[in-house]
């Protein structure tokens, strides 16, 4: 395991580690509820609670550069960033509907940046503490699977 001082501030880490473990919880209550109303009603709330992750991301990304640690552990906050601006304004601001039907001009970006910063925030948990990773590994399986059940539904 990497000593916890080589990645930066223990905070920091321990933070990206629950910012994306609750987005993974929280996207899969969003697909469940998918198949459960037919709706994007409870997935419109989950964005304002995205939205809110971005503070905490936001203070571990700078405690991330201030303190220089390593590029990866800078890189997943910063994608994740990257990803809630672009929902805040393609869902929140100019209301554009890209998922049904499908337009790959804005999925494909949506879906690189969300899994992306999933992706970043969590492999570099691998090295600092497995027992934490593999809660990420689950979580993120958990994601994947309400995934698949909302697209067997055709509200994926």
């Amino acid at each position: 395991m990497t000593p916890w001082h080589t990645v930066g501030p223990r905070w920091a880490a321990l933070t990206v580690w629950g910012v994306v473990n609750a987005v993974n919880v929280l996207q899969a209550v969003g697909f469940f509820s998918r198949v459960r109303t037919g709706g994007m009603a409870v997935n419109r709330a989950i964005g304002y609670v995205f939205m809110g992750l971005a503070i905490p991301a936001s203070l571990a990304f700078a405690a991330f550069v201030r303190t220089r640690a390593p590029w990866v552990q800078r890189l997943g906050p910063a994608v994740y960033l990257a990803f809630v601006a672009f929902m805040i304004a393609v869902d929140y601001v100019w209301r554009i509907e890209f998922r049904s039907p499908m337009r790959p001009g804005l999925a494909i970006p949506y879906l690189v940046l969300f899994f992306g910063s999933i992706l970043l925030m969590g492999v570099p948990m691998y090295r600092i503490d497995v027992r934490l990773w593999l809660i990420t590994v689950s979580t993120t399986l958990l994601l994947l699977g309400a995934m698949g059940v909302a697209i067997r539904a055709g509200v994926g």
